[in-house]
């Protein structure tokens, strides 16, 4: 029988580029992998796949390098990186996109924006389309158009076949739609390789975009205000805010409306009145000046970070609210954050058992986020944001899989809530040998301990 061979661009420790080729954007918790394997065809990753199983080489699967937790590395072993593999067909005829894996979302916008339409995804521009489409996908059109993966129509992924084998095939809803819905939420990494995705396509052109910043002293009516308004105003508004440290002092709420700012003017009445704002500024621009106001470049860029996060289905009561502040007086460094966006409209229109994305009616999105510079400094930032994650427990629920954080026990039911019995029995036929694992992968039934 003839061996698989690794084929594509394959970087080792004694390359030049092995750094940089190993380098993820969390620059805590490093990995040094033996091998990477960058695909530039679905042949690539059929192959890679194949010869780690005949080799019995342990590996990890890569696209975008936004791995919280640096599931996608490993010390040893082979990571299969899909980044060169990033091409995109508009079709307008039928408002279709079809995406290779490996594109990220700054190239995924550029190019729908040139003919005028996009998809509802994330904010930074260096984070992979894959892994956010297969853990849900949050971002600033959540609650006009739905998550990522619920406007996804088709996947192609490779998975493992036989002893030591490996296939591509297709899911949708008609088509093996059983692992279709997995991919719909159910984490990226756990099932097999994707290599494309399809999506349906929205027309866009011109949006509204607002900031408003409060000093430290409104910290409770701005944000109890927000929480109270943001997910259940039009739909066609999605926002966020950001609490930050007593030392920075601000509070800033920033959205995106598809809609002029007139109407947007009359939207934010509850905000504007709220407290004793410092800037208020509402501004119509050309859609793909919202998606650059809201890629921040810090995001972008590697450094050593911690962050975890929560769904929140009910407006926090005022004793959480006090916490946050509490934890905000402390923090270990100006920047930290803790983030929330607003949810619910069209993500809150399909049932939490019709997507393996569970958590349908969360009125919000939260995430716990800290940085640093000097390594020392891990420790008690890892530790602040666990402590501020148990101390908000009793008012929050589950965690979004995009979020990953691997302190958390009970992570199965944190991420996937009631539909993890059945994220395994998709695992267990679709990758019954669990060929594709990492520390928080859904395992398969008979390998469950």
């Amino acid at each position: 029988m003839k061996k698989a061979k690794l084929t594509g661009r394959i970087v080792t420790p004694e390359d030049p580029n092995y750094e940089q080729a190993r380098t993820n954007n969390n620059l805590n918790n490093s990995k040094y992998p033996s091998l990477i394997v960058f695909c530039q065809r679905t042949k690539d990753v059929v192959n890679a796949i194949k010869w780690a199983r005949e080799n019995n080489e342990p590996f990890r699967v890569r696209s975008g390098r936004h791995s919280y937790e640096n599931f996608s590395l490993l010390n040893k072993g082979l990571v299969i990186d899909i980044s060169d593999m990033n091409n995109i067909a508009i079709n307008l005829q039928d408002m279709s996109v079809k995406i290779e894996a490996g594109a990220n979302l700054g190239k995924v916008y550029r190019e729908l924006w040139e003919k005028g339409v996009t998809i509802p995804a994330g904010t930074e521009s260096s984070v992979g389309v894959v892994g956010l489409t297969l853990g849900g996908g949050i971002g600033m059109l959540s609650r006009l158009f739905g998550l990522t993966c619920d406007n996804l129509l088709e996947i192609e992924i490779v998975i493992a076949s036989g002893q030591d084998g490996a296939k591509m095939i297709q899911a949708n809803r008609q088509h093996n739609n059983d692992l279709f819905w997995a991919s719909c939420g159910g984490g990226g990494g756990n099932f097999g390789i994707v290599t494309s995705l399809t999506f349906k396509l929205h027309a866009i052109s011109e949006v509204s975009l607002f900031s408003i910043t409060w000093g430290w002293s409104d910290f409770e009516l701005a944000f109890d205000t927000w929480q109270k308004w943001a997910s259940f105003t039009d739909s066609r508004l999605t926002s966020q805010i950001e609490l930050k440290t007593k030392e920075v002092g601000e509070i800033v709420s920033q959205g995106e409306f598809v809609g002029s700012t007139a109407e947007l003017k009359k939207l934010l009445r509850p905000l504007r009145k709220a407290g004793s704002p410092i800037n208020i500024w509402i501004k119509e621009v050309p859609y793909i000046k919202a998606v650059e106001f809201f890629d921040l470049p810090s995001g972008n860029q590697p450094m050593l970070y911690k962050r975890s996060g929560s769904f929140i289905e009910r407006p926090l009561p005022f004793e959480a609210i006090k916490r946050m502040k509490e934890f905000l007086t402390h923090a270990p460094n100006p920047n930290t954050t803790i983030w929330q966006q607003s949810l619910r409209g069209a993500v809150s229109e399909i049932a939490p058992n019709h997507t393996a994305y569970f958590y349908r009616n969360a009125i919000m999105a939260q995430e716990y986020n800290t940085s640093w510079k000097n390594p020392d400094d891990e420790r008690q930032n890892i530790k602040w944001v666990e402590d501020i994650r148990r101390a908000l427990s009793p008012y929050t629920t589950g965690d979004y899989v995009n979020f990953p954080d691997r302190f958390i026990q009970d992570w199965p039911t944190a991420y996937y809530g009631r539909n993890f019995r059945r994220l395994r029995e998709v695992k267990t036929k679709y990758d019954p040998f669990n060929v594709f694992q990492f520390p928080q992968s859904i395992p398969p039934i008979s390998k469950w301990l």
